[in-house]
C-alpha cells in the first residue's frame, strides 16, 4: 500500500509523520538532511506517493535533493497549508507534519514550482548587489548626518565625488577624522564589490539570449530583466501571459460577501524585489524615457484619469504581461504593440 509523508522541516531537526490506509503508522525526528530523511523514508516507507513540505528557507535545498534521491517531494505553499494546520488543538512540530501527512494523503494542496539551483543563484548575485548598493548608501547618509552635526556639509556628489569633498572637510579636522574616515573607507570599500557584482551581473545578461529580449523595452535594464526571466524560467510556466501580473501581486484584491463587491488595493503578494524593479521601470517608461510607444502613450493617458502612481502599477502590470510574451514568442519589443487594455 502506498504511503504518504509530512515533513515539518526547521534548521537543525524535521519533524516526519507517514500515514498508510488514512491512518499514521509512524511518527519521529532526524535531522534536517535530505540525506538523512531520504534514508528514514526507504527504511519506514518503501511505498510512498508524496512528500509533503512547506515552502520555508530550506525549501529550495530539500526539494532538489529529495528529488535526486529519487522521491516524490512536493513543496506546498505555506499559507495555503496554514489553513488546515491551524486546525489542530495545539501547535507543534509534530502536530504539523501530521497535517501535511493528512494534506499529501487527501491531496489537498497547493503545490509550488521550485526554482532551479542556476536561477536561485543568479537571483543570489542580484540580492547581494542590490543589498551593498543599499548599505554604501546608508554609510553615505550615515557619514553626511555625522559631519552636519559640526557643521561641515558635505556637498551634493556621488562616487569619487563624494569621497572627495569628505575628505577636504575632514583636512583639519583630527578629532572627527578619526571617526569619519573609517567609515568612509568601509563605504569606499562596499561600493567597489558592489561595481564588481554589477559588472558581473550585466556581464551575465548580455550572455543571455532571454534578458537581451527583455533589455529591448525602453526602461528595462539589466537587472530587471535578469530578475523577471529567473523568476519565470521557463515561459511555458504560466499558460496564460495575463497570470503574470497576478503572480508578481499587481492585480487588484477582490472582495465579495453578499451585496457587498468591491477591489482593494493590490494584492502584493509574490516577488517583491521583482515587483519593485517593474514599478521602477514603469515609472522610467512615463517620465523619463524617450522613446514614444504605444505603451507609453497608454500609461501616460492612464496618469491623466487616474493619477501617476496608479498609472505607473498599471503599466507595471503590462509590462508583466508584454515581457512574458516576448520570452514565449522569442521576439523582441514592438513600440507600436502591446498596450490594449
Amino acid at each position: 500500500m502506498e504511503e504518504y509523508i509530512g515533513l515539518d522541516v526547521s534548521m537543525k531537526e524535521t519533524a516526519v509523520s507517514i500515514r498508510r490506509a488514512g491512518e499514521r503508522i509512524w511518527r519521529g525526528k532526524c535531522a534536517s538532511d535530505p540525506s538523512v530523511i531520504a534514508a528514514l523514508i526507504r527504511k519506514r516507507a518503501p511505498a510512498v506517493k508524496r512528500v509533503v513540505f512547506e515552502t520555508g528557507p530550506l525549501s529550495v535545498w530539500f526539494y532538489h535533493s529529495l528529488r535526486t534521491e529519487g522521491l516524490p517531494a512536493i513543496c506546498v505553499d505555506a499559507r495555503h497549508a496554514k489553513a488546515a494546520l491551524d486546525m489542530a488543538a495545539n501547535k507543534t512540530d509534530a502536530n504539523d507534519a501530521d497535517g501535511l501527512a493528512q494534506l499529501a494523503e487527501v491531496g489537498f494542496f497547493r503545490e509550488v514550482r521550485v526554482k532551479g539551483f542556476n536561477s536561485m543563484l543568479t537571483r543570489t548575485l542580484v540580492a547581494a548587489r542590490t543589498r551593498l548598493v543599499r548599505i554604501t548608501t546608508e554609510l553615505s547618509n550615515q557619514i553626511r548626518g555625522v559631519m552636519k552635526t559640526f557643521g561641515l556639509l558635505v556637498p551634493a556628489g556621488k562616487g569619487s565625488t563624494f569621497e572627495k569633498n569628505v575628505r577636504n572637510l575632514l583636512a583639519d579636522q583630527d578629532g572627527l577624522a578619526s571617526i569619519v574616515l573609517p567609515m568612509l573607507e568601509a563605504w569606499r570599500g562596499i561600493r567597489i564589490r558592489a561595481a564588481e557584482l554589477g559588472r558581473q551581473l550585466v556581464r551575465d545578461a548580455r550572455q543571455s539570449q532571454a534578458c537581451r529580449i527583455l533589455m529591448s523595452i525602453p526602461g528595462i535594464g539589466a537587472i530587471t530583466a535578469t530578475s523577471f526571466a529567473t523568476a519565470i524560467e521557463e515561459p511555458d510556466n504560466f499558460r496564460k501571459s495575463r497570470s503574470v501580473g497576478a503572480w508578481i501581486g499587481l492585480t487588484t484584491r477582490r472582495y465579495q460577501s453578499g451585496e457587498v463587491d468591491y477591489d482593494g488595493h493590490i494584492s502584493r503578494r509574490g516577488d517583491r524585489q521583482l515587483r519593485g524593479l517593474l514599478y521602477e521601470a514603469a515609472a522610467v517608461i512615463l517620465t523619463r524615457s524617450s522613446t514614444d510607444s504605444a505603451l507609453r502613450t497608454w500609461g501616460r493617458h492612464l496618469r491623466e484619469r487616474i493619477g501617476f502612481k496608479r498609472a505607473a502599477v498599471a503599466v507595471a502590470r503590462k509590462l508583466a504581461v508584454i515581457m512574458h510574451t516576448m520570452l514565449k514568442t522569442g521576439e523582441l519589443f514592438n513600440p507600436n504593440a502591446g498596450a490594449a487594455a
